[in-house]
């Protein structure tokens, strides 16, 4: 028997601090990491094609420094009983390094139109020996670790402040806060752009949105004492997370069809985080949008994706989620498709890819953590819901440093003339990845739910 614990009940308080969470750090997805940060930081370079293959490799860099500690931070979110502290911590570097960027300088939109990228001299300082856009580029690294950092302290409240019963109802309670803070991000980024006001403005009212809705959080969230199972006595919790890893690696073969699955999840989900990285800079590159246009083009999106999840998820449940998911994982290949060949009929192109993508984003997510739920005992749910995450994070690392590597062979003189097509070429490299997962999913079975028991021959009781 472990060692028994105070229980410190949940109460309506601590889940709205919950809920509100999710409704700050969104600030940070939205105009950091997925719609303005990119096209001011490819100004910053005054070299489009350098700017681009940079932000990727940010991207990789960010997740390569997480997936490294995600063990780490998975053990001590799961019994280190401090959860809060280092909430508090991750989350602080976050907002404090987002709001230093409004030290970074202060472009305009209007002051953006008359800038030619690539011709002439950089207009910009070099400090401390490097160009503005290195220290512009360190800056959101440690930023994104900040972010990426807090999560796991975060998500290990959620099955805390819910039951079997409501856990599904309060994770979608929190996915909705999250896209009010989206909508309410881009309203302040638009705000801030047709009032040509500094770019570095909106990233510094995107922190003091993270600020004044994470205070309230943190502080209604309850910190619980540190949990010791049988065999953990004694561990640190650097050895315990990497025993963790290791102890599932080497037991995933038993659930038959996995193994596959994971590969399959590996190259999509690495495919999906691409896209969000460079679907903002890819608008700009290849369709001419305006920084106004690409933000209402995030707005529209998230309104499709949000129906999307809910309508295949009803989906999944007649036609199972494997059919589901290769459905979903179509959608992409559309999108991606009409992106790359109709490139000639210009922004309403784009918009309508948008539209497409915005339906397969959220289905194509949560019906792949539905069917990954199918192939897993319950008495192991935890453990390999952490090893499912993990490898999210390790497939964060590849698709950005791909598309990165690829913008840079296409056009290895960085001709401003080729960008447009560098961005295509790497898009159909992201296409491909979409499609081997599909491939790979064809040759695996629809998994039943409870069935992995029979394959998991250290689980069955001795004789």
């Amino acid at each position: 028997m472990g060692e028994s614990v105070e229980e410190i009940p949940t109460d309506r308080k601590e889940r709205f601090g919950w809920y509100l969470f999710d409704l700050a750090n969104t600030s940070f997805t939205v105009l950091i990491v997925t719609a303005l940060f990119p096209l001011y930081f490819r100004v910053l370079t005054w070299n489009e094609t350098l700017g681009d293959a940079m932000w990727g490799y940010a991207g990789s860099i960010t997740m390569l420094i997480i997936a490294i500690t995600a063990p780490v931070l998975g053990a001590i979110a799961d019994f280190g009983g401090t959860k809060k502290k280092f909430l508090i911590f991750y989350t602080s570097v976050c907002i404090a390094l987002t709001a230093f960027m409004f030290f970074l300088p202060g472009l305009t939109q209007s002051e953006i139109d008359l800038l030619n990228p690539g011709v002439g001299p950089s207009p910009f300082p070099i400090i401390l020996g490097l160009d503005v856009w290195v220290w512009g580029w360190i800056i959101f690294i440690i930023a994104n670790v900040g972010f990426q950092g807090a999560l796991p302290f975060y998500n290990a409240w959620l099955p805390e402040i819910s039951t079997e019963e409501n856990i599904g109802r309060i994770g979608g309670y929190g996915y909705a806060a999250g896209y009010v803070g989206a909508m309410g991000t881009i309203i302040i980024a638009l705000v801030v752009i047709l009032s040509d006001l500094p770019y570095t403005l909106a990233f510094f009212l995107s922190s003091i949105f993270f600020l004044v809705f994470a205070i309230p959080s943190i502080k209604w969230l309850k910190n619980r004492p540190a949990k010791v199972f049988p065999g953990e006595e004694g561990q640190s919790l650097i050895s315990l997370g990497y025993r963790r890893v290791r102890n599932t690696l080497k037991n995933i073969r038993k659930y038959k069809g996995l193994p596959l699955f994971l590969v399959a999840y590996f190259l999509f989900s690495d495919a999906i985080t691409t896209v969000i990285y460079y679907a903002a800079i890819f608008g700009q590159a290849v369709y001419a949008f305006s920084t106004t246009m690409i933000l209402i083009f995030f707005a529209v999106t998230q309104l499709t994706a949000i129906p999307g999840a809910f309508i295949f998820g009803w989906v999944a449940d007649r036609i199972g989620t494997r059919k589901t998911l290769i459905i979903t994982l179509f959608i992409w290949v559309i999108a991606i498709a009409v992106a790359y060949f109709f490139v000639a009929y210009g922004a309403l192109i784009w918009w309508t890819v948008g539209l497409i993508a915005g339906v397969g984003m959220g289905s194509s997510q949560s019906t792949a953590r539905s069917m990954f739920g199918q192939f897993i005992p319950e008495e192991k749910k935890s453990e390999m819901y952490g090893f499912y995450a993990l490898t999210g994070k390790f497939a964060a690392i590849l698709g950005p440093f791909v598309y990165a590597t690829v913008l840079l062979l296409v056009n290895p003189t960085q001709n401003p003339a080729l960008v447009a097509q560098a961005h295509l070429t790497a898009m159909l490299v992201i296409l491909l990845f979409f499609v081997v997962s599909i491939l790979l999913l064809l040759k695996v079975r629809q998994p039943v739910k409870g069935e992995a028991k029979v394959y998991l021959e250290d689980d069955q009781p001795a004789m």
